[in-house]
């Protein structure tokens, strides 16, 4: 297994060097920074800002910052700079950043696979309402984030979690982001394979690890042995899904080069078998390729997903075995099976392969605040639990439940406000953070996305089919707009007075697991944040009505016509 030291230039690959300036492919000879980014990262490794954290920073408070650190190498601990507050959506990119910076923080935890035990779940909980002013939201990514975070609180708060197991490492910036993996791995009856030793290996080998803090941006990883596909692996740089080979038995299809933001692309097969035992030098040469011959010029261009789009899957997985395994050849594989259901949340009362049960259940579009992340552990506690899961799809799960008291969790969890049995659009609506907290936010997304649920069910009391209703606040795609049946991205419209006011773009027909594809723009089809419920509630009547039997929300949008959708 090739593995990088510190210093890039003393251990890649040694090729002639090109005279044209290339793409700042490092294995291609291209060590010197093009970009401000790349030279913040070559003068001191993101890692190292802990320290400059624990001992002059929480000491001397925010305006002790090195401005490098503060809007740089402090995402490699998980810590954003949040917006602050007033600053209208017309502003966002026009200011500069210190003009949107707030003296508070965004603090990221990362939950790998989404595991938590209700002790973490507590001390997270305890966090937030003592250092966080009760903020905690679930992620996309199955993590927890914390708003109005003082940089003199960081020490006491990394202190808390790593008690109990917990980081907040490489959160953030150009690194190895948290691994997301099925909530129910290792407790499902239906599942192919657990991935769960498979997650801890990768996270032992990379965290933490010097090789691996320079990359040319994020790095996504997924991994999950569940037939739902239920962590969105089509969108991650590097995703390992549960598949059966008929000679070796249950392992992992591999993915490569999947991603969002404002040039999306789905992941592609690199066609290869891998065992579970192979699965973390499978990774560690995914993330070296990334690391060695990714595009490092332009920040735009900096995903692994561009390299794969120029490489193609053939000559990707060439590169990895040859270079990278150490010329092993992986075993061509199986695809993974299309899943029967559109649903992979898990929501709702399901029973584990040890005769027990998990009940997932839906906090509004992510938003929770300690207290109730405090309650929730002790309602799992007192209902038999010691575990609970995050997932992709912000909404989380107790395990291990005894049948005789399934049906007083749900009760309990119902007086939480977090309902096992949600209509589809509480189940199906997500939001990013939005200008609330984000410094790149254009609009409002999670108290619209609350009040557009309460709406829906208003308005349509009977809907329940599979739906899922997505609100991002800027066009980086955080909260997977183009995938989404209906996908809104948040900018500024003008209303029928001609005044600009906050509004969203519209995508229709995205999906994942089933038929996985981008949703369709509708030309000119811009809404306003005052219209939205109007307008999802036109146009599901026209799905409901023009329908074909058993056809889902997104194949009726990439057949209906313009009129039907606007």
């Amino acid at each position: 297994m090739a593995a990088t030291p510190p210093n890039p230039a003393a251990s890649a690959p040694r090729r002639k060097v090109s005279r044209h300036r290339g793409e700042g492919q490092w294995a291609v000879g291209h060590f010197t920074p093009l970009n401000g980014n790349e030279q913040v990262k070559k003068d001191d490794d993101g890692l190292n800002v802990r320290t400059r954290i624990e001992t002059i920073y929480s000491k001397r408070g925010f305006d002790s910052i090195d401005p490098s650190d503060l809007r740089g190498r402090m995402r490699w601990w998980g810590l954003y700079t949040q917006r602050k507050p007033g600053i209208d959506g017309g502003k966002t990119a026009v200011l500069e950043p210190e003009e949107l910076d707030d003296r508070y923080f965004m603090l990221r935890v990362r939950i790998d696979g989404g595991a938590l035990t209700t002790q973490q779940l507590r001390v997270i909980g305890e966090i937030s309402q003592e250092f966080a002013r009760g903020t905690a939201d679930i992620t996309d990514r199955q993590n927890v984030q914390y708003h109005w975070i003082r940089i003199e609180d960081v020490p006491e708060i990394w202190d808390r979690l790593e008690g109990v197991g917990l980081s907040t490492v490489t959160a953030c910036g150009d690194t190895p982001r948290v691994m997301i993996g099925s909530p129910v791995a290792g407790i499902a009856e239906d599942e192919i394979i657990d991935g769960t030793p498979a997650l801890e290996e990768m996270k032992r080998r990379v965290l933490n690890n010097k090789a691996y803090s320079n990359l040319p941006r994020k790095f996504k990883t997924a991994i999950s042995g569940s037939p739902l596909l239920d962590v969105v692996h089509e969108i991650n740089d590097v995703a390992f899904v549960g598949v059966r080979h008929p000679e070796h038995g249950p392992g992992f299809d591999v993915w490569v080069g999947g991603g969002l933001s404002t040039n999306p692309k789905l992941g592609v097969r690199l066609g290869a078998w891998v065992p579970i035992d192979e699965v973390p030098d499978v990774y560690e040469g995914v993330i070296s390729i990334f690391r060695d011959y990714g595009y490092r010029r332009l920040r735009t261009r900096a995903r692994l997903k561009f390299l794969v789009a120029d490489w193609g899957a053939e000559k990707f997985r060439q590169v990895l075995e040859d270079e990278y395994l150490g010329g092993r050849k992986l075993i061509d594989g199986p695809a993974p099976e299309q899943p029967v259901q559109q649903w992979r949340d898990h929501i709702g009362v399901h029973r584990q392969k040890d005769g027990r049960y998990y009940v997932g259940f839906a906090p509004r579009v992510g938003r929770v605040d300690g207290a109730t992340l405090t309650k929730i552990a002790d309602l799992a506690e007192a209902h038999g639990s010691g575990r609970v899961r995050t997932t992709v799809e912000q909404k989380m799960i107790v395990l291990d439940v005894e049948q005789d008291k399934v049906d007083s969790l749900v009760e309990g969890l119902e007086a939480l406000d977090l309902t096992a049995r949600p209509s589809s659009f509480r189940r199906g609506t997500m939001a990013c953070t939005g200008i609330e907290f984000c410094k790149l936010a254009i609009v409002e997304t999670k108290q619209r996305g609350s009040s557009l649920i309460d709406e829906l069910e208003r308005r349509l009391p009977d809907f329940d089919e599979p739906i899922t209703i997505n609100l991002n606040g800027c066009p980086n795609a955080c909260a997977r707009i183009q995938v989404a049946d209906i996908g809104l991205k948040g900018q500024l419209v003008l209303d029928d007075k001609g005044e600009q006011v906050e509004g969203y773009q519209v995508h229709l027909g995205g999906a994942l697991g089933l038929e996985p594809g981008f949703g369709r723009k509708v030309r000119g089809l811009k809404v306003t944040a005052e219209e939205l419920p109007d307008y999802i509630e036109r146009v599901l009547k026209r799905f409901q009505a023009e329908r074909e039997d058993g056809e889902r929300f997104a194949t009726w949008a990439a057949r209906a016509g313009e009129e039907a959708l606007s």
